[in-house]
C-alpha cells in the first residue's frame, strides 16, 4: 500500500471515531427550536371582555379590595394628600425629611428624601411606579429603576397619613428593599419574571389588580364560545367555576393569598384554580399551640375553628367576593344558619349585630408596623379564628358607621 492510501485510510478511521464518539456523549449544546416560546398568558383576555355579559358582576367586583389591592398611580388610586400643608413626613433624624409631589404637567407622583441642612442638603428622587393596598387600611407604593421592582420609603396609612413603610427604620432614607415574585402574586393578577435578580420584571408585562381571571382562570376559550353562533350546542363553558371546586379546592384558591407567605415550588404566578395548591406552594404548617399572626392568615386561623371543623364550610359560604362587605353585622346570617339565637346566653344587644364583633374580633397584626413619630403602630385586621373571646364586647352601631 502505497503512502497516499494510508493516509487516506487512516482520515477516514479518525472521522468515524469522531461521529462515534459524539453519539455515545451528551449534547451540549443543542441547536436551537425553530418553534417559538409559547406565551403562557396568550388565552387570557382580561376583565373588558368579560364585561359584555357580566357588567353588573364586573362593576362591583371592581369597588372590592381585591381588585384595588393593585393599581397604576393617578389621583384616585394614591390616596396620600400632595397639598402643601401635609405633603411632609418628618423622621426622627433631624436631618431628614421626606417629601410627597404632584406634578401636574406630566402626571407624575413622586417622593424625595431630603437629607441634611440648608444650604447643604442632598436628595434623592423617586418616581411612584405601582400602588400596593385598596387603602381600606392604608397603601405600600412601589417604583421601577429600569426593570427592577422596590418598595418607596413612605406608605401611607388611613388613620395616620404618610408613614414610614413598614419594616423601614425611621430616620433613614432607604430605597433598596426589592419586592419579591411572592408579595406581587398576592397582589396582582401577573407579573412577568425576568430573573434573576428576583425583583426584576418586565414593565410591560403585568396586570394590576386581582382580576376576573385570575381565579376563573383563561377566558379565551370561554369568550370565543358565547361568541359563536353554536354557543348553545356547545357542552360546558370552557371557564372555571370555584362554586363548583370541592371544598379542599376551594380552600386552595383562597390559601394561594391567605394562608402566609410559603415557600414556591414551581414559577410564581404558575397556579391554576382547581389545582391542589400544595403542588406549587408549600405553606407553613405551624404547630396546633403556636400563635398566627391575623394578616395574611385567615386560612390557617379559620381551620382552626370549631365551626370549619363540625361543617362543610368554606371562605364562600360568607364571602361573596364580587361585592363589597363592609358590614360585620351583615355575616350574622350565615352564622344563624347553624347557631339559634334563642341559644345565646342573654346579651344587652340582639344577636343578629354582635356575632363577628365578639367572635371574629379586630386584633393587631405582628406583620405590619410602622415606626411613626417615636412609636410603633399596626393596623387591625378580622381575626377569623371564629371562638369565644374573653373581653370583647360589639361595637356600638355610631361606632360601625350604622344607624343605631
Amino acid at each position: 500500500m502505497n503512502l497516499n492510501l494510508k493516509l487516506v485510510v487512516i482520515a477516514a478511521l479518525l472521522l468515524v471515531a469522531e461521529v462515534a464518539s459524539q453519539d455515545r456523549s451528551p449534547q451540549t449544546n443543542p441547536p436551537p427550536s425553530s418553534s417559538p416560546t409559547p406565551n403562557p398568558r396568550e388565552n387570557y383576555v382580561g376583565d373588558d371582555a368579560c364585561r359584555s355579559c357580566h357588567q353588573d358582576k364586573v362593576e362591583t367586583f371592581h369597588r372590592t379590595a381585591h381588585y384595588l389591592t393593585s393599581r397604576l398611580p393617578d389621583k384616585d388610586s394614591i390616596l396620600g394628600n400632595f397639598n402643601a400643608d401635609a405633603n411632609v413626613l418628618k423622621t426622627s433624624n433631624p436631618d431628614l425629611y421626606f417629601r410627597m409631589e404632584a406634578e401636574a404637567k406630566n402626571g407624575g407622583f413622586f417622593q424625595t428624601a431630603v437629607q441634611g441642612q440648608p444650604p447643604y442638603t442632598t436628595s434623592r428622587t423617586e418616581r411612584f411606579g405601582l400602588v400596593v393596598g385598596s387603602g381600606g387600611k392604608g397603601q405600600t407604593f412601589l417604583f421601577w429603576k429600569a426593570d427592577l421592582l422596590f418598595q418607596l420609603p413612605v406608605s401611607y396609612w388611613k388613620e395616620i397619613g404618610w408613614v414610614n413603610s413598614p419594616g423601614y427604620r425611621d430616620g433613614v432614607a432607604y430605597f433598596d428593599r426589592p419586592v419579591i415574585p411572592r408579595c406581587l402574586e398576592c397582589h396582582g393578577t401577573y407579573f412577568q419574571s425576568l430573573a434573576p435578580p428576583q425583583n426584576r420584571y418586565s414593565q410591560t408585562g403585568f396586570v394590576v389588580g386581582i382580576t376576573c381571571e385570575k381565579c376563573h382562570g383563561p377566558g379565551r376559550a370561554h369568550v370565543q364560545r358565547f361568541n359563536s353562533k353554536s354557543a348553545e350546542a356547545s357542552p360546558g363553558s370552557a371557564i372555571l367555576n370555584p362554586t363548583r371546586f370541592s371544598r379542599d379546592r376551594q380552600m386552595d384558591l383562597c390559601a394561594w393569598c391567605h394562608a402566609g407567605h410559603g415557600e414556591p415550588l414551581l414559577a410564581t404566578f404558575s397556579y391554576v384554580p382547581g389545582e391542589p395548591l400544595e403542588k406549587y406552594i408549600e405553606l407553613p404548617q405551624p404547630d396546633p399551640e403556636a400563635p398566627v399572626d391575623v394578616h395574611g392568615s385567615q386560612v390557617e386561623l379559620l381551620k382552626r375553628s370549631r365551626c370549619f371543623q363540625s361543617s362543610t364550610m368554606t371562605c364562600l359560604t360568607c364571602h361573596d367576593v364580587h361585592a363589597t362587605q363592609k358590614d360585620p353585622a351583615a355575616f350574622s346570617v350565615y352564622c344563624l344558619q347553624c347557631h339559634k339565637a334563642e341559644s345565646h346566653p342573654k346579651i344587652e344587644q340582639p344577636i343578629v349585630n354582635n356575632c363577628v364583633d365578639c367572635h371574629m374580633p379586630k386584633q393587631k397584626t405582628n406583620l405590619i408596623v410602622f415606626n411613626w413619630n417615636g412609636r410603633k403602630v399596626s393596623p387591625e385586621v378580622r381575626n377569623h379564628w371564629i371562638k369565644v373571646y374573653p373581653n370583647t364586647s360589639a361595637p356600638a352601631p355610631e361606632e360601625r358607621n350604622e344607624k343605631p
